[in-house]
């Protein structure tokens, strides 16, 4: 074949459209097929991922998954809440009714707390929670409201009691009749064996009837919370 015949052939293998122009169909389609072959080499080399991307990406992988990863747990187990902070009288504290008959009257009392009683004077005490009620005789012609009471009761609970600070003297009326209460804070006695002593709260609940005075006092630790009790003992107060 002359050198002007084979040059149809040369270009075949680069542009496969310029055979039909030198050679039959037949090899004009094996013509075609390595440059077919080598179109698609170059398409999937151009989707495959060199190994410095697919390092790239695997490493973008770990990063993301070690920020989800489950916090380290402390060697040091946690300890339960306290269920009653101290002085706090449980929610599910059962009350006794309780009668003087000297000083005649009753009123509801923590079941189980120690009880101390002497005539018309008794006391009922947990560690430093307590109530104490007593019974005296108070002149009948008196003025009894909260301004009498700060002038005079008041102030016997202050000299009385351990660095007593009054907070509030108000009139109130309860199931048991009108009363006036007396707030304030006061140390505790000091413990017999430690000499401890604890800042308390305390309520004087005191009730007047035909020339009597009972005095009703509940106390706890400052900061306790025995809303709930106090108002049920104060309100369950009653003459007989």
């Amino acid at each position: 074949m002359s050198a002007q015949g084979a040059r149809p052939r040369f270009h075949a293998l680069i542009r496969p459209e310029i055979a039909f122009y030198g050679y039959p169909p037949s090899q004009v389609t094996m013509l075609r097929f390595p440059s077919a072959l080598l179109i698609a080499c170059v398409v999937a080399c151009a989707k495959k991922p060199d190994a410095t991307q697919q390092a790239d990406t695997t490493a973008t992988a770990s990063t993301t998954t070690s920020t989800t990863e489950t916090p380290i747990a402390s060697t040091e187990n946690a300890v339960a809440p306290e269920v009653n902070p101290p002085g706090d009288i449980p929610d599910t504290q059962a009350f006794v009714n309780y009668t003087n008959s000297a000083g005649g009257y009753r009123l509801d009392v923590p079941e189980g707390w120690a009880r101390t009683e002497k005539g018309s004077t008794v006391s009922f005490v947990n560690k430093f929670d307590g109530v104490s009620a007593e019974v005296s005789l108070s002149p009948a012609s008196s003025v009894k409201n909260a301004a009498s009471v700060r002038a005079n009761e008041a102030k016997v609970i202050q000299a009385q009691g351990r660095a007593v600070t009054i907070t509030g003297v108000s009139d109130v009326k309860l199931p048991g009749g009108n009363a006036v209460v007396v707030k304030y804070t006061s140390n505790s006695e000091p413990n017999a064996v430690t000499n401890k002593k604890v800042r308390l709260e305390n309520e004087t609940y005191l009730f007047f009837q035909n020339g009597k005075e009972a005095k009703v006092t509940l106390w706890a630790p400052q900061g306790a919370d025995n809303v709930d009790q106090w108002q049920r003992m104060a309100k369950s107060f009653r003459w007989i």
